[in-house]
């Protein structure tokens, strides 16, 4: 486990993981430095949470907790409760006494529930006290335990002389003897070993000096750097912690509880990072004391260790029993069978696990040689894996791969984070700004930081400067730390058919208790033999639970992987599979989901009016024109810089948006080299300029004005929370700055001047967004800056006070086969969503677009206020039917709800809600969260873990969710999801179950299609294996009862050759490729269709064997089976008579439990099942009516006499109850369970308000309340001036509009958006 000490680097590998940061910090308000203008708004939601100043009205969903229990990571994701035990002497020494007195078995038993050995050998205390801990996570309905060790780090743990190798065999046979021993869970923390210089480690980065003094003569340190829960670092000469998914947790004695190791970016400002000027190596030595190595290492466990682990799982330990039985019955065929299978299965099964372990291993452990500034200014090379939380690193200029988590502090890095985001397109990291208001968040300022595992494609400095940044994470602190963890540790999947299948191996369990006590009983009441008595008894367990269960259920599931990957379709989580067959509700990214990636440039629409000929006029929006056609002005400079396009290799790369923009206007980039420094006051920017190399300023003074050149000197990179980026420019022979600000309308509306807004801004931003195109908006200000004040100045002091520019209108076409998919999944009802990030009504427009929303389906948008003084903030519902003209309605807030709209009483209609609307919604309206997850078609603006709050918010209404999404932006819905597709066949994948190589939508329904497949599989292997045994337990009860039994070539027949390969082939059967069905096939196990199936067909397996078992009986040929000649002869006309039939009985439940339509083909496409099928029905009629005499004697059959007609006549009355018995199976399984059980009594016994699907119960709600939402309707007598209806940004701070954040009155009145939304 981690912790272990690796000789190879001198450190420890005790990774850790960030704490969520104290929300109670506050902070002077922004202020706009650069004019006369001065915000007062109330920062949004998302902008709060990276400054220094509290939510208004915050109050973040608290869990309950239990009074007198300890807790670890308390309101986060891994939450856990966490009980401290110490090492009782009696209870040990008794638990000892019974593991020797049982033979090792309850030791076994232990080692599968390591909580109960712990309860047996150590006794609960309090935390302080404990030297084990048991952590109690609680996941949706799951239930999961660790046992720990705590351990105790000391400063004077600190060794500088070089550890020599050691015998990795003897290590991994001392931790297996500690392991059985229970000695300790995991290995001690190893001390650390420093760098001691020698000829081997002079070339790896060791040092012999500390300023100038050599390692002999250095103090060994006397106290550890711990950090603590705010963030700062308290010297302690010894720790107490534990180690938990590869994370540590540290005692704290002031609160008497763990926490996380936490790393630099805990309640760290931009000006305390910029502090940060490097480690010394004994504070870097001491460091690693706690953070261990930074390295991302999967232990690779030696295969002798694992091939010990393995064989004790259950299973195996049941075959083993089972193999030991059947040889000490003399059932030696199968039993070797068994044993063959099984050792082939546990080698095959061990080396798949080294080998994934070794890939696993090689694929994310990274390591490298980086330069560290020490404390007085030196550089110095170490290996990556020194690296702590703290140290200043160089980012060479030719780029690299980040081995930790840093934030930039100077200069600019193009960085290529497909790892992890899954977008090929490199992002541009500029340095965090140096200010003491700016509280570091790794989420807002992903812009800042250079993540773990992503590629530095190249680096820009100014001048003689470097490009530094400070480690801030380390370890499996890191985003890829935290992406392999999630790989490590995945949750546990909530899907109700894997449940049902334990209990429904407990109730096989009682079964066979039943058969075990009866079998017992009998035979010692008729005298039976202890011996014998035993083996028969125990022999009814091995054939109720068949020990070939898990391997018939595995086979199913490697055959729908095998299918998946042929449609192109890749999954790293196989028990994900017959979940997606259940999926009812699939939510959608939008861009590059729903719609293609690139964009095309539809147009530009300028501002015109104003001031001309000395008379004031309105502001408008022109009409739409080319770039290509702008003038040099303003609209066309901000196309040209506002961008974060790079040149890498001579190739422009950036965004596809902006590189779309920048294209039309055929203007040039160019990053100039050194000699252009001075050029731009010490500047080194990219420079854009016009293509045609004779463009100036003026037509005057051609040879001594400067060319046409701006230069970009700074980027506020684009950020998915404020809506927006900018850049600070400068032209060429200019004595001011510039800024270019492009965004959300909405956004750069309310920050600009509302004289610069057009009149008809609402209008026009409508008007297109109906058609479905992107639209962004451009303003631009002046700044009278220095250059060292344009580096240090915060975007929020600069981008306020903007001059409207004018709207880019771009067209992102919906894919082809997106409309197709969508009708599709509606027609299996499959409910849709979707989920993007984009403008509400682009989202609607193409929601109408590709079906998603139907043309004649009413929407009523959801808006809310933002919460002012205290004041519970209002909700406002606008009404827009699709089949009615726009007209105006009068909006009631939520909380005074009045009456309603009536809307041509179609209670059919569906909301659309932006991510601050849904926050607020979320924080204060949680009663009505549920009415608008269930009748919510379109989310728009929301962030990633807003998307993910949906995802969450759905599956707590019942819903099977899936998502899919592009990868970037989504991997918190993805994981989060059921199932979770991801298009980008990037290494984000991985934070999905299944990745698809085709970029479209239609791998949704193929994965659906294929799940519910994988299922109907599973479901019906599961019922056959359940059905087989339940068969043979009847076969063998009813011959017990006089002391007969199969023979072991018939139980060889029936286990090998008819059960075993029905089982193999049974999961060959192809998904159905018809229309998928309106309903999903049963995902409980226990419901009543499955349980009605099982035993109706047990009652008639009982019945028909019970009847020929006594009408063998009646015949005038029979003879009785003698149970004094068993050692002779096993079997009599009874065991015929019995066999016989059951034969049979085997091969019908393998016909009627394989489905076909509407979730599988037919029987018949499967060649392999069929073929299997018709040969072993064609041999059962041969043992059955006329075997040969080798058959005969090696079968032990005893046969009806073959000179009595009577007798032979017998012989086709099998053959003719066997096709009686088959008629009645499928009678039943189709008729009485599929059509009566399942598609009628299912919809009459119903309840839906008992039922675990709380949506169905909230629809219907819905659709009987016609109260809700709270819309009222004007009188048509009544007149309203349109233009007071519409947001006017000129009058932003009279309407009730919010104007830059205030919350203004509510809102009474809004005019309806156009009919064709």
């Amino acid at each position: 486990m981690a912790g272990t000490f690796n000789p190879r680097r001198c450190g420890l590998t005790l990774p850790f993981k960030s704490h969520t940061k104290d929300p109670s910090s506050r902070s002077r308000r922004p202020q706009c430095r650069t004019g006369v203008y001065q915000p007062t708004t109330t920062p949004t939601l998302e902008e709060q949470s990276a400054r220094l100043l509290p939510t208004p009205g915050d109050r973040d969903g608290i869990q309950t907790l239990k009074t007198g229990v300890d807790y670890i990571n308390v309101n986060e994701d891994e939450q856990a409760e966490v009980y401290g035990y110490q090492r009782s002497a009696v209870k040990t020494c008794l638990t000892w006494v019974l593991i020797l007195a049982t033979g090792g078995l309850l030791r076994l038993v232990f080692h599968w529930l390591p909580e109960l050995m712990l309860k047996s050998t150590h006794s609960r205390c309090p935390l302080p006290n404990a030297t084990k801990i048991l952590i109690v996570e609680y996941f949706k309905k799951y239930k999961r335990t660790f046992v720990k060790n705590i351990s105790e780090i000391h400063a004077d743990n600190i060794c500088f002389q070089p550890r020599s190798g050691s015998n990795k065999v003897w290590e991994s046979l001392q931790d297996l003897f500690y392991f059985l021993i229970d000695a300790r869970y995991e290995p001690r923390y190893s001390v650390l070993h420093g760098g001691a210089r020698s000829s081997s480690s002079a070339g790896q980065g060791g040092r012999a000096e500390e300023g100038g003094q050599p390692l002999d003569d250095l103090h060994r340190p006397t106290t550890l750097p711990v950090p603590t829960p705010n963030g700062t670092i308290k010297e302690m000469a010894s720790v107490r912690v534990f180690m938990c998914r590869k994370i540590l947790y540290i005692w704290d004695a002031e609160t008497e509880s763990f926490y996380r190791l936490r790393g630099q970016d805990v309640r760290q400002t931009g000006e305390s990072l910029h502090q940060h000027r490097g480690l010394g190596w004994m504070e870097q030595a001491r460091r690693r004391q706690l953070y261990g190595e930074n390295a991302i290492k999967v232990k690779i466990t030696p295969i002798h260790h694992l091939l010990f682990l393995e064989a004790l799982n259950p299973f195996y330990i049941f075959q083993l029993f089972s193999v030991i039985l059947w040889y000490c019955d003399e059932y030696m065929y199968y039993a070797t069978v068994i044993v063959v299978t099984s050792v082939v299965s546990l080698i095959s099964e061990v080396y798949q696990m080294h080998r994934n372990e070794v890939a696993l291993s090689h694929t994310i452990q990274s390591t490298d040689s980086v330069q560290v500034i020490r404390e007085g200014g030196e550089d110095e090379a170490i290996p990556s894996e020194h690296l702590v939380p703290g140290d200043v690193v160089v980012i060479p200029p030719q780029g690299c791969v980040m081995q930790c988590d840093a934030v930039l502090l100077q200069g600019t890095c193009i960085v290529n984070e497909s790892m992890l985001t899954g977008e090929s397109v490199p992002v541009t990291k500029t340095a965090i700004v140096d200010r003491s208001d700016i509280l570091y968040n790794d989420k807002e300022h992903s812009r800042h930081t250079l993540f773990c595992g992503t590629q530095v494609i190249q680096t820009r400095y100014y001048g003689g400067e470097r490009v530094v940044a400070v480690v801030v994470r380390c370890g499996f602190l890191t985003s890829k730390g935290g992406l392999v963890r999630s790989i490590m540790y995945p949750p546990p999947v909530d899907f109700k058919f894997q449940q049902d299948s334990y209990k429904f191996i407990g109730v096989l369990a009682g079964i066979a208790s039943i058969g075990f006590i009866y079998t017992v009983v009998t035979k010692y009441l008729r005298g039976v033999s202890t011996s014998d008595i035993a083996l028969d008894s125990f022999d009814l367990i091995t054939i109720v639970i068949p020990p070939a269960l898990p391997m018939a259920m595995t086979v199913g599931i490697l055959y729908a992987l095998q299918r998946l990957k042929s449609k192109n379709i890749f999954c790293i989580s196989p028990r994900s599979i017959n979940i997606s067959g259940v999926l009812n509700c699939i939510c959608f990214d939008k861009t590059g989901t729903l719609t293609e990636d690139g964009l095309d440039m539809r147009g530009v629409i300028g501002v015109s009016g104003g001031s001309e000929g000395g008379v004031d006029g309105p502001i408008c929006l022109a009409q739409m024109t080319q770039p290509a056609k702008l003038p040099h002005d303003h609209l066309l400079f901000a196309m040209a810089t506002c961008h974060t396009i790079t040149k890498i290799n001579m190739k422009q790369v950036g965004d596809p948006l902006d590189l779309r923009m920048f294209e039309s206007t055929g203007w040039l980039l160019e990053e100039p080299g050194l000699e252009d420094t001075n050029r731009y006051d010490m500047m080194m920017p990219s420079v854009v300029r016009p293509s045609a190399p004779d463009v100036v300023i003026s037509n005057e003074n051609v040879e001594t004005e400067p060319p046409l050149e701006l230069g970009i000197l700074r980027q506020f990179p684009f950020s998915s929370r404020l809506q927006r980026m900018s850049v600070i420019t400068r032209r060429l022979g200019a004595a001011n700055f510039e800024l270019y600000c492009k965004g959300s309308p909405e956004m750069i509306a309310s920050l600009s001047r509302p004289e610069t807004v057009p009149i008809d801004f609402t209008e026009r931003l409508l008007g297109e967004t109906a058609e479905g195109y992107r639209v962004l908006a451009l303003a631009w200000r002046p700044l009278k800056l220095s250059y060292l004040k344009a580096q240090r100045i915060s975007r929020e002091e600069v981008e306020c006070q903007l001059e409207f520019l004018g709207l880019l209108v771009l067209e992102n076409r919906l894919k082809k086969e997106s409309e197709e998919v969508i009708t599709e999944l509606h027609a299996a009802n499959v409910r849709t969503v979707m989920v993007t990030g984009d403008n509400m009504l682009t989202a609607l427009s193409v929601g109408r677009k590709c079906g998603l929303v139907s043309q004649h389906r009413p929407v009523i948008t959801l808006t809310a206020s933002t919460p002012h003084h205290g004041h519970k903030p209002s909700l406002q519902f606008h009404a827009t039917p699709a089949t009615t003209p726009a007209s105006v309605v009068n909006i009631c807030t939520a909380d005074k709800g009045t009456t309603k709209i009536d809307l041509d009483h179609d209670t059919s209609y569906c909301l659309a809600l932006e991510g601050r609307s849904w926050s607020v919604v979320h924080q204060y309206y949680p009663d009505l969260l549920a009415k608008i997850v269930v009748r919510g078609a379109v989310f728009a603006r929301m962030s990633p873990d807003q998307k993910q709050q949906l995802v969450l918010e759905l599956q707590g209404l019942g819903y099977y969710v899936g998502m899919c999404g592009d990868g970037a932006n989504d991997c918190g819905a993805l994981k989060a999801a059921n199932a979770g597709i991801s298009l980008s066949e990037a290494e984000a994948s991985v934070a999905s179950p299944f990745t698809s190589g085709t970029p479209n939508i239609s791998c949704v329904p193929r994965l659906i299609r294929e799940g519910r497949c994988a299922l109907v599989t599973s479901f019906g292997i599961f019922k056959y294996m359940a059905g087989y045994s339940l068969t043979q337990f009847v076969s063998i009860m009813i011959l017990y009862s006089i002391d007969s039994n199969l023979t072991d070539l018939q139980f060889l027949w029936i286990d090998l050759f008819l059960i075993t390969v029905f089982a193999i082939f049974f999961g060959r059967t192809q998904s159905y490729e018809g229309p998928l069905a309106a309903y999903s096939p049963p995902a409980s196990l226990l419901s009543v269709a499955p349980i009605m199936s099982i035993l109706l067909h047990i009652t008639l397996v009982i019945s028909f064997q019970t009847f020929c078992f006594f009408y063998v009986q009646e015949q005038p040929w029979f003879v009785p089976f003698n149970a004094t000649n068993s050692d002779e002869v096993l079997a009599g006309h009874e065991n015929y008579a019995v066999f016989s039939v059951s034969q049979f009985q085997y091969i019908t439940l393998a016909v009627v439990f394989s489905r076909g339509p509407p979730f599988r083909q037919h029987i018949y496409t499967n060649a392999l099942l069929l073929g299997s099928i018709v040969v072993t029905t064609a041999l059962s009629i041969l043992l059955t009516v006329a075997p040969p005499e080798f058959i005969i004697e090696h079968l032990e059959l005893v046969m009806p006499p073959d000179d009595n007609s009577q007798a032979y006549f017998f012989r086709w009355q099998m053959i003719l109850f066997s096709l009686l018995y088959t008629v009645l199976a499928v009678i039943v399984e189709y008729l009485i369970i599929d059509y009566l059980f399942y598609q009628k009594c299912k919809k009459i016994f119903h309840n839906v308000d008992k039922s675990k699907k709380k949506y169905l119960a909230i629809e219907r709600d819905l659709q009987q309340d016609k109260a809700w939402p709270p819309l009222v309707s004007v009188d048509k007598t009544n007149t309203i001036d349109q233009s007071e209806l519409m947001l006017d940004p000129r009058r932003l701070d009279e309407t009730g509009t919010e104007a830059n954040g205030h919350a203004q009155p509510v809102v009474t009145t809004v005019t309806q958006f156009q009919s064709s939304l």
